[in-house]
């Protein structure tokens, strides 16, 4: 066996002598011996070192790459490199902690050093667009030895759309959590999952978009990687936490600058004076000395992760991380105590701040409120009549074997709330005449406590029992009006209502191809807000005479609600339950048989919802006032009117048009 050859060069006697001595030889022999040259062995934190720069159409801080900027990405990125033994690697993280570009990194790696195919994944398609306009069109312009790896967009057949990029070896294919075709698309060695809790819960109806990305790499065996990235959000629903949990559960384990202990950060050892969140320190585990914010770089670079727990798969890594270690210039320790404040008294509020500083999940309260005292807080005002705060109507249905139940609600400003009317249509969707009935409440007026009569701006319907007679119904009044509803289980904030989607309906024994438009509800996020807003805490009549208001959300019952509907209001509760693998969801479960009262709520809530009053502006409110006569201050209310926030009627104006809006559709 002759000895390896230790030189790039080429040896005596090879034909490269031939062409020795023209002009440019050298520099041919250069480009030969880089040619045979190996790159370097090199993790992804090390090329992200030597390799990365950020644009600043991407980054706050453009320039070089450092990841001694963020230490604790490191070992994160170094799980991807290919000498690294996980499969899996997992990161439940608060918000803005350098995750996405520690992934942008290891494309960046994989294009240049370990190429094959890659499979990177958004909540949406659009947002995956976004994502490649935004941070990997700049990834690869910015970095020299990205950029002459793959072709520039405009070249002809170049490969680079917007959703891949073709590179030498490989491609990288972007798609979204919604998109079963863009999942099942290809074989995948590498898979990028980010944001994994805001993916949907199926993708186009076939299955979870994690198991379905996932298996798109199960061909490589021991060479694929998965990188799975999220901000938690709710305990029990979380992909990212479930995922965290089945992992070794890594936490970043900083010393002490006083005592050298080491511990990973909770928040519940910082500490500062209440209302002075320019004080906060945090307080060392073991010598309770406090530890300045001018002290984080030092302990960042001296900290070193560490496995809390054993793995139900040791092919799988896992790590969190909060804001508490953000650097330097990005999220201090005040700036936390700062939101921490300002989130007190909200629900809502110190879950952002849970899922998005602490990088943890929130837990929601699914505990039935007490209908007792629910009935207790119930106001009188006159029947069928709406209070001074209400300013459109909607209305939900829940259609039943034998009848149509149907709540009218009033909205006003901040989604406070008033039960407007309670209606049973007897007869049940096999009977015309019901259906007759239903047609007549859409035109029917309500008498606004300014005087203006006000009719249902849009009313939702559920498609769960006699879907057909539904659709044919809503065919026939139209959709601008109406909206047939599908509930289905799961918690989504960000879009709770989704649609509307085309979907076939027979008329009159016809099949009418998309005849039909269909919302789909997350009925658990409007449950659990119902359940939050009777809550809220109120006003004393000693604190309303000195001009305070109800919280926003405030649900408001008149005294003819009776005890019934209440309790149907409140007839579920939340449960964690778990299936056969251990991993724990969320339920809704009856606590009492009959609870339409809570269903038509949760369809109201819907339609209100569909008609934009969670992103209307000041300027609609404003001209929702002017159409039933009133305007911003504090209203005039008659004997036994319920109070509404601050408006009142303008001065010898009495409106008497019908209310609808050109904002409800």
């Amino acid at each position: 066996m002759s000895a390896p050859i230790s030189r790039n060069s080429p040896s005596p006697g090879s034909p490269s002598e031939d062409i020795a001595g023209f002009d440019g030889a050298e520099a041919l022999l250069r480009a030969w011996g880089r040619g045979l040259t190996p790159d370097p062995w090199l993790t992804v934190s090390e090329w992200a070192d030597r390799h990365r720069w950020l644009s600043s159409r991407a980054s706050a801080e453009p320039g070089r790459y450092r990841t001694d900027r963020t230490p604790y990405m490191r070992a994160i990125m170094d799980a991807l490199s290919p000498g690294h033994s996980a499969q899996r690697v997992v990161f439940m993280k608060a918000a803005q902690v350098g995750a996405t570009e520690a992934g942008n990194n290891w494309i960046g790696f994989v294009i240049h050093h370990a190429p094959g195919p890659m499979l990177a994944v958004q909540p949406t398609v659009e947002l995956a667009k976004r994502n490649s306009r935004q941070r990997i069109d700049p990834l690869i312009e910015e970095s020299p030895a990205l950029k002459e790896r793959v072709r520039p967009a405009r070249a002809r057949d170049s490969g680079n759309t917007q959703l891949s990029k073709e590179f030498a070896g490989g491609v990288l294919v972007m798609t979204g959590a919604n998109s079963a075709v863009g999942l099942r698309s290809m074989p995948a060695r590498y898979v990028f999952l980010d944001e994994v809790d805001a993916y949907p819960a199926s993708a186009d109806e076939e299955g979870d978009p994690v198991a379905l990305a996932e298996a798109r790499s199960l061909t490589f065996a021991h060479r694929r990687k998965v990188f799975l990235v999220s901000t938690p959000t709710i305990r029990g629903l979380s992909r990212i936490e479930r995922e965290y949990e089945a992992s070794d559960q890594r936490r970043f384990f900083v010393p002490c600058p006083h005592c050298g202990a080491m511990q990973w950060l909770r928040f519940e050892r910082l500490r500062w004076e209440k209302g002075k969140p320019e004080t906060a320190a945090y307080h060392c585990d073991a010598c309770e000395e406090p530890i300045e914010e001018h002290h984080k770089p030092a302990m960042l670079a001296a900290g070193e992760w560490r496995a809390t727990a054993k793995p139900r798969d040791a092919r799988t890594v896992g790590f969190h991380l909060s804001a508490l270690y953000s650097p330097p210039g990005w999220k201090s320790w005040a700036d936390i105590a700062r939101d921490k404040e300002a989130a007190a008294g909200s629900d809502e509020a110190e879950r952002v701040f849970r899922n998005t500083v602490l990088g943890e999940t929130w837990i929601e309260t699914g505990d039935a409120p007490d209908w007792q005292r629910i009935a207790e807080r119930r106001e009188d005002w006159p029947a069928g009549t709406v209070a001074a705060g209400g300013l459109f109507l909607t209305a939900g249905a829940d259609v039943q074997k034998d009848r149509i139940e149907v709540d009218i609600w009033a909205w006003g400003r901040g989604l406070e709330s008033w039960l407007v009317d309670h209606i049973v249509i007897e007869g049940g969707p096999a009977d015309p005449a019901c259906w007759a009935k239903l047609s007549e409440l859409l035109g029917r007026t309500w008498t606004h406590a300014s005087g203006a009569p006000m009719t249902i701006a849009r009313l939702a319907i559920d498609t769960g029992y006699e879907t057909a007679a539904v659709y044919a119904w809503a065919r026939q009044v139209g959709f601008a009006q109406v909206a047939p509803v599908k509930g289905v289980e799961g918690f989504n904030r960000a879009t709770p209502v989704t649609g509307p989607t085309y979907v076939d309906a027979t008329i009159a024994g016809k099949r009418l191809r998309r005849g039909a438009r269909l919302w789909t509800v997350a009925v658990s996020t409007f449950k659990a807000e119902t359940y939050r807003f009777l809550r809220l805490a109120r006003p004393t009549v000693e604190e309303l005479a000195e001009g305070a208001t109800y919280p926003p959300g405030t649900v408001h019952l008149p005294g003819w609600a009776d005890a019934e509907w209440i309790r149907q209001l409140v007839a579920e509760q939340l449960v964690t339950v778990r299936n056969r693998r251990g991993f724990a969801r969320l339920e809704w479960q009856k606590i009492r048989e009959r609870n339409e009262a809570l269903d038509c709520r949760v369809y109201a809530r819907a339609a209100a919802w569909i008609a934009g009053a969670d992103r209307w502006g000041e300027a609609t409110w404003a001209d929702l006032e002017e159409q039933v006569g009133i305007r911003g201050t504090e209203p005039d209310r008659a004997e036994g009117q319920a109070p509404a926030g601050r408006i009142h009627r303008k001065p010898g104006r009495r409106a008497r048009r019908v209310f609808r809006s050109s904002y409800m559709g």
